[in-house]
């Protein structure tokens, strides 16, 4: 297995044909044929389904899709690494960002980096937090903003920011101004699916009252989450950066949960297993400076909406 395989398998199975991948890589298509094939006799699988329409990736080629892309970014940051010994910070920061955090952060992160860094790139992902600290221990990315659940093994977490997480009911749904945690029993709830760390942090806390949640609809997107409630399919448990961020501004019943009061804690992450080059350890400071002011700028909105 050698990085030319790597770099052609990854354009063929990423396109979905080898005829894209041979025009973006600049190779003739049997040569990249070639390379293909040799890796699947080297790992004696079969990574790919070849058709009249393209190619499609069997199990172990979506295995070896996302060790591949861990693999040729930790060898492009150890040439950018080496080059920045030099004195030019250049090569690529990869970031992955939970949604909620995606939403408010995005343009203003990327601002930020193109300003202090601007010989390198920036790559954004979004992603579930589960999903991230995967990410993370395969070396696809370089560092994310995630909700910090549980210990994940090789990743190093530094805690940024907390939620609070509230009830969210149509406008006009007859609920209490707060209500315990064992009384959310009473209601039909959306929420999203295991592993999603709401789901997570709600169940648990639930779990420690032995009770069992009245969970109507699994909907992984906020968004629809939202949709659903605003047409009275049930509720819904967000923080809410959720409403805040609503494309349609609309208006929600809030309830405060207590008893306890559930918070939610964002934390940025890095891997202990992946070497960072200078460029990533600089940009992880910068996010950590830049992160803090956003949320406080959006808990001031938070603040005003329950007022």
């Amino acid at each position: 297995m050698n990085l030319d395989q790597l770099e052609a398998f990854v354009h063929v199975a990423e396109l979905n044909s080898f005829t894209r991948a041979s025009a973006i890589l600049g190779r003739n298509q049997p040569a990249l044929s070639r390379l293909v094939r040799q890796l699947e006799v080297d790992l004696r699988q079969n990574l790919l389904w070849r058709n009249g329409r393209g190619v499609a990736l069997t199990e172990a080629g979506k295995v070896l899709l996302e060790y591949s892309k861990g693999i040729l970014h930790q060898v492009d940051s150890a040439k950018h690494a080496l080059n920045n010994l030099q004195g030019t910070l250049d090569g690529q920061f990869k970031i992955g960002l939970a949604p909620s955090v995606s939403r408010f952060a995005t343009l203003a992160l990327v601002r930020s980096f193109q300003e202090q860094f601007p010989q390198a790139r920036i790559t954004v992902s979004e992603g579930l937090s589960t999903n991230l600290a995967e990410w993370l221990m395969m070396g696809r990315i370089d560092a994310a903003i995630l909700y910090d659940t549980a210990d994940t093994p090789l990743v190093d977490k530094r805690p940024l920011f907390t939620e609070e997480l509230f009830l969210i009911s149509k406008l006009d749904a007859p609920t209490p101004s707060s209500i315990r945690v064992k009384d959310l029993v009473r209601y039909p709830l959306i929420i999203p699916g295991r592993p999603h760390a709401i789901r997570t942090l709600v169940e648990s806390q639930a779990a420690e009252r032995n009770i069992k949640l009245n969970i109507t609809l699994e909907v992984d997107a906020v968004p629809s989450v939202l949709d659903l409630v605003h047409e009275a399919y049930g509720h819904a448990v967000l923080p809410l950066n959720a409403i805040i961020a609503d494309p349609m501004q609309r208006q929600f019943r809030i309830t405060r949960i207590e008893d306890p009061v559930i918070h939610s804690r964002l934390a940025i992450a890095t891997s202990n297993q992946h070497p960072m080059s200078k460029l990533a350890t600089l940009a992880v400071q910068m996010l950590e400076s830049e992160i803090l002011p956003l949320y406080q700028a959006r808990q001031k909105n938070i603040d005003d909406y329950l007022s």
